[in-house]
């Protein structure tokens, strides 16, 4: 049997799973705080015919060896969390982290996930939740009938009452910080779940410890380029092209040896 079948066979499904990377963040070019994807791959196992360094003679040895590689594999799916551009929407509510962190938030079910989206809306108490009624932690509350809300870089949040009173202080924004961020859990609506491999989540101020400041009127967008993207998707399909070739060259040389008389 000819083992190039099986082995650009694996070349196609690796380059299946590149093109399921690249469709998800093409299809994310305009999701808040989104971070693209990039598929890693790696060699499979060697089928060695001759082992590198063996002896072949009195004195000699083999440079080389001979081993065939057996085709390859997706080996890992790396975040990459670049900050995205920011856009200017002139809503309070609004927040962009200008640098490393994530925002925290309480799921329904009692689970604490982590976002870079800062679009955040009321909830009919006042308190600040995201989207999809997660609530921002630690809680803030706006009190009723407030004029108007300032959020400072370092993430102290103050009520504007009226024109001529003093702002009064509410709450305060804290983000968080892990040693490998790409070892995050994506979990879809924006969320992310800590795990062994992203190290412990590490609470502080804005600004402190290398994490980044917040800015009030502005969301940040997708870190996607659409147009690498489509550079990736095209090498993707004439990789998958090129080892379909290698498949149907392989079935071309078994029917030449199986119409041998």
């Amino acid at each position: 049997m000819i083992k190039s079948l099986n082995t650009a066979a694996t070349g196609m499904a690796a380059q299946q799973s590149n093109m399921d990377v690249i469709a998800n963040n093409i299809a994310n070019v305009s999701t808040n705080g989104f971070k693209k994807s990039r598929a890693e791959f790696e060699d499979l196992v060697y089928q060695t015919a001759k082992e590198p360094g063996v002896a072949t003679g009195e004195n000699s040895f083999s440079p080389n060896g001979v081993q065939t590689g057996l085709g390859v594999r997706t080996a890992s799916i790396q975040k990459n969390f670049e900050t995205g551009q920011a856009v200017i929407t002139k809503n309070a509510l609004d927040i962009q982290i200008e640098g490393s962190g994530f925002f925290q938030v309480l799921t329904p079910d009692g689970q604490i996930a982590y976002t870079r989206d800062g679009a955040f809306k009321k909830d009919p108490s006042g308190k600040l939740i995201d989207k999809n009624g997660n609530v921002l932690q630690p809680e803030i509350t706006i009190p009723a009938g407030v004029k108007g809300l300032d959020i400072s870089a370092s993430g102290e949040v103050k009520a504007i009452q009226g024109l001529s009173d003093t702002p009064q202080i509410i709450g305060q924004i804290d983000i968080v910080n892990f040693v490998n961020p790409s070892g995050l859990k994506a979990l879809g609506k924006n969320l992310f779940s800590q795990t062994p491999a992203s190290g412990q989540a590490s609470t502080t101020r804005p600004g402190l410890n290398g994490s980044g400041y917040l800015a009030q009127g502005q969301l940040e967008s997708s870190n996607v380029n659409i147009v690498d993207e489509m550079v990736n998707m095209i090498t993707a399909q004439r990789a998958y092209e090129t080892n379909s070739k290698v498949i149907q060259a392989s079935d071309q040389m078994l029917q030449s040896v199986n119409n041998l008389r």
